[in-house]
């Protein structure tokens, strides 16, 4: 668990900048080729990740594996709603932290940890945006590899509820259903998100919500689908340094996550890792 320091509340929802990005057929693969890049990143990740890392050994290889596909690294330097410049290259969330964990050189990993690590290459002026939540060593329990598991599995559920013509409340529905269903909390303040061009723009894409409500879903779009589930309740808090995002109660958290392009009859996902199979 990270150290419990005195925290402030999470700030408000703002609107994204922009309308929804609906991309001509020439971005759609500058964009393809980002997405690619971001799944190449984690694959490596995957391949290289493991007990007595640091946290910023990790943020070291995704610098060099972003810059050997040339490309710049998005987060690093990124500046949020009234939060400092983002000091990594990635975000590195271990056990309760939720998302924007900061790497550091004194978080080792142990066995047993969980992490989220969330990439975001910037490739000829495009971002693929993509995350995934690693299990380190042997000894994490059933019910934690359960959560990462689930937590994949329900970003599945919202990709299969992706369709041009409906809602991006379809989405957060079907991720909520199955993951309220079997005992998480679904996190409320952060959401997916429009991505092209500009890293964070519309639509908002909340991961709970009604069937046929929210923003209208059209062929073009692209956009983020990537919820945290929580063992325990869904409150988060922010620490001091304005970007670790916790859990409210110290409950472990899972994040998974994928840029997608929406098409004339259905949904491409850009991030895809190597070997990646979606769950059945």
């Amino acid at each position: 668990m990270v150290k419990r320091i005195k925290k402030r509340k999470v700030p408000g929802r703002s609107s994204r900048r922009g309308g929804p990005p609906v991309l001509s057929p020439g971005e759609a693969d500058t964009m393809r080729a980002a997405g690619k890049l971001a799944g190449e990143i984690l694959d490596q990740v995957a391949e290289q990740i493991q007990t007595g890392m640091s946290t910023a050994d990790v943020d070291r290889l995704v610098d060099e594996v972003t810059q050997a596909g040339g490309a710049i690294s998005a987060p690093y330097g990124y500046k949020g709603h009234g939060s400092p410049p983002f000091p990594g290259h990635c975000c590195t969330s271990v056990n309760d932290v939720v998302c924007h964990g900061i790497p550091d050189t004194d978080r080792i990993l142990q066995d047993g940890d969980i992490v989220n690590v969330d990439v975001t290459p910037i490739l000829d002026g495009f971002h693929g945006d993509s995350s995934r939540t690693f299990i380190i060593g042997d000894s994490a329990t059933p019910k934690v590899k359960r959560l990462v598991a689930d937590t994949r599995y329900a970003l599945w559920l919202g990709i299969r509820a992706v369709k041009p013509g409906g809602t991006t409340g379809d989405i957060g529905h079907a991720i909520q259903q199955f993951a309220e269903g079997e005992g998480y909390g679904v996190v409320r303040e952060f959401t997916g998100h429009g991505v092209g061009r500009e890293f964070h723009t519309a639509p908002t894409i909340f991961h709970y919500g009604k069937p046929n409500s929210g923003d209208r879903i059209l062929p073009g779009m692209t956009f983020t689908i990537e919820p945290m589930i929580n063992l325990g309740h869904w409150r988060t808090e922010i620490l001091d340094d304005g970007w670790t995002a916790v859990t409210a109660d110290g409950s472990l958290s899972a994040q998974w996550e994928h840029s997608l392009l929406v098409t004339d009859d259905g949904v491409e996902v850009l991030t895809l890792g190597k070997d990646e199979v979606p769950p059945a």
